[in-house]
């Protein structure tokens, strides 16, 4: 009862969902559940149980928050959920929520065969949750993860200590590829900044929360996204993919590349805005 109050609050006050849950329901069972202190997943009577006065008023207190404040709720319970792995984020970081998740999941496939992967990279890396995201779906591999963010490297180093990835996650402070030296990987992801000055000024109020070094990406959204494209094939191996997320940027991407044969990715639980293209394509044009 009290989470489907919470989103009938949630949606009278049309407050903007996106920063992990895409509506009313599962903000609401996500803000409830923390202020009550009850796990993330739990069985049916978990839902049935009865709250006395002090939890109803710790939820309502939240919820009220979340309403005045437009804090998206990630911030409010300081964790979130990424390719089925708990990423603890606060105002240092984008709160998780790339559809790369997707592709992770699957391991790469079809574009890659996962048992040749040794060496992936992770630009942008923010709280890390793409960077542990990868190791824990590719054993074999060693990822760095690099931001230009000290506060985001952080979070990020918190929550590889908290998944016990320390030896195979390796956080280095970089603008881009410039800490790298000469390393090179089977695979590139990146989800870097990408909103453009006039797109950044209209977002709704939530995204005022998130740190604007994460989105704001120049005049066009394309600052960050040039950089990948000139220098990504020197820091690949023969036959590495590269998969960037550009979001609402797509059309303008494909437009100032429209020589590059990008190849753009489709998701079974939606989102899009994410190209993948090989070494050997990049070294092409």
């Amino acid at each position: 009862m009290l989470i489907a109050r919470g989103a009938a609050r949630l949606r009278r006050a049309r407050v903007f969902f996106g920063h992990g849950t895409d509506n009313a329901r599962d903000e609401a069972a996500a803000l409830v559940l923390h202020a009550l202190g009850l796990p993330h997943a739990g069985s049916g009577a978990l839902y049935r149980r009865r709250v006395g006065r002090a939890g109803v008023e710790r939820v309502q207190r939240l919820l009220a928050r979340r309403i005045r404040e437009r804090i998206p709720a990630a911030y409010l319970t300081g964790v979130t959920w990424f390719a089925g792995a708990r990423i603890e984020v606060d105002s240092r970081v984008l709160i998780p929520r790339s559809p790369i998740a997707e592709l992770i999941e699957r391991r790469f496939v079809p574009w890659i065969d996962p048992r040749r992967v040794r060496r992936v990279l992770d630009v942008g890396t923010g709280s890390g949750c793409i960077a542990i995201a990868c190791a824990r779906v590719l054993p074999r591999a060693r990822v760095d993860a690099v931001d230009i963010s000290a506060e985001a490297l952080e979070v990020a180093r918190g929550n590889v200590r908290r998944h016990r990835l320390t030896r195979r996650v390796r956080l280095i402070r970089s603008d881009h590829f410039s800490a790298l030296g000469g390393a090179a990987y089977d695979i590139i992801v990146a989800n870097p900044p990408y909103v453009g000055a006039h797109e950044l000024a209209g977002l709704p109020p939530e995204y005022r929360h998130e740190p604007r070094l994460a989105l704001a990406a120049g005049s066009s959204g394309l600052d960050s996204v040039r950089v990948i494209l000139a220098q990504a094939a020197r820091y690949l191996r023969p036959r590495g993919l590269l998969i960037v997320e550009v979001g609402n940027t797509e059309l303008v991407v494909r437009r100032t590349w429209r020589h590059l044969p990008f190849v753009w990715l489709e998701f079974e639980r939606g989102g899009g805005g994410v190209f993948l293209l090989t070494r050997e394509e990049l070294q092409a044009n």
